[in-house]
C-alpha cells in the first residue's frame, strides 16, 4: 500500500508542476522517475515517451500508466495515471468558473504569454536530455536528422515517424552489423 501511494504522490507531483501539456512534463518525468527514484533508466523513459506518442492520450499519462504497471502491475498504472491527472482535475475544476472573468486582463495575458515562453524552455531541455540518450552514433543521428526533415516538411502522424525509425533501426541493425 505504501508504495501504491508513493506512485501516487510522485505523478501527482509531476502533474501538479506542469504548465502546457505532456511535452512539458518530460523534464519533471525525467528528474522524478530517473534521477529521484531510479524506476527507470534514461533509456527506457525515451522508449516510454516513444510508445506514449504513439498510443491515444497525453504521453505524460501513458508514461505515468507504463511506470506505475512496472513498478506495481494493473493497479500501479491505475494509481500513477490517477496520480498524475488529479492535479490537472483539480486545477482545472477550479479555473473554468473563473478564467472567463480575468482572461481579459492585460496582466492575465502576459502571464500566460510567460509561461507559454517557459514551457518551450522546458521542452527544449527535455529534449537535450532526451538527445544525449538517444543519439549516440552516426546511424542514430542518420536516422533523427531524417525524422526531423520528415517531420518539418510533411504533414503526417508521429506514428508513421516512430514506426518508420524503428524499421530503420532494425534494418541497421540486421544489415550494418550494428551491435543492440
Amino acid at each position: 500500500m505504501k508504495e501504491l501511494w508513493i506512485l501516487f504522490y510522485t505523478f501527482a507531483k509531476v502533474g501538479v508542476m506542469t504548465f502546457g501539456g505532456g511535452y512539458a512534463m518530460l523534464p519533471i518525468l525525467q528528474r522524478e522517475v530517473v534521477e529521484r527514484k531510479g524506476w527507470a533508466t534514461d533509456e527506457e523513459l525515451t522508449d516510454y515517451f516513444a510508445i506514449g506518442q504513439c498510443t491515444p492520450g497525453v504521453i505524460a499519462v501513458n508514461t505515468a500508466t507504463f511506470i506505475g504497471q512496472k513498478r506495481r502491475g494493473i493497479l500501479g498504472g491505475i494509481v500513477a495515471t490517477l496520480g498524475v491527472v488529479f492535479p490537472s482535475l483539480i486545477i482545472i475544476i477550479a479555473l473554468a468558473g473563473v478564467i472567463d472573468a480575468f482572461s481579459h486582463l492585460t496582466w492575465v495575458q502576459h502571464a500566460f504569454a510567460g509561461i507559454r515562453v517557459c514551457v518551450c524552455v522546458l521542452i527544449f531541455n527535455a529534449v537535450l536530455k532526451l538527445w544525449k540518450s538517444a543519439v549516440k552514433d552516426g546511424w542514430a543521428l542518420a536516422i533523427f536528422l531524417c525524422a526531423l526533415a520528415g517531420s518539418l516538411l510533411l504533414d503526417v502522424s508521429p506514428v508513421i515517424f516512430v514506426v518508420l525509425s524503428a524499421v530503420a533501426g532494425i534494418a541497421i541493425q540486421i544489415w550494418g552489423g550494428k551491435k543492440a
